[in-house]
């Protein structure tokens, strides 16, 4: 569920607001999803269109998402499914990274990967 909720929150952040309309008070500068799905995938394509302001947090906001091609707790599919949700929509600094034999679980080479993509995007490197 963590990969779900880190979307989720995503989506309240380019909307500024929850679903139940309250306003959605945090800045989100990056978001990672392992082995997960997107919520209200079906719902994102007209919340999007509607407002300039959420299509340019859209298209800059980075999201990288990791998914094992062996994963029988979420399948493969959802991850790729949702990927192409968020990058039809406009999410255009979104990375989907596959794992040959990985189930639901983490690997060193994945968490490596991870730490390098967080690095890079919040500007930790030049510290």
């Amino acid at each position: 569920m963590g990969a779900a909720t880190s979307l989720y929150f995503a989506t309240c952040f380019i909307h500024g607001k929850y679903e139940n309309g309250d306003l959605y008070p945090a800045n989100v500068s990056a978001v990672v999803g392992l082995s997960g799905w997107l919520p209200c995938s079906k719902n994102l394509k007209a919340k999007i269109e509607r407002h300039d302001e959420v299509a340019r947090r859209v298209a800059s906001l980075p999201i990288l998402l990791c998914h094992g091609k062996g994963d029988d707790v979420v399948p493969y599919k959802f991850g790729e499914k949702f990927a192409l949700a968020l990058s039809s929509n406009g999410f255009e600094n979104m990375t989907f990274k596959s794992y040959n034999g990985l189930g639901h679980y983490t690997i060193p080479e994945e968490m490596e990967e991870v730490c390098t993509w967080l690095t890079s995007k919040l500007g930790l490197d030049s510290r």
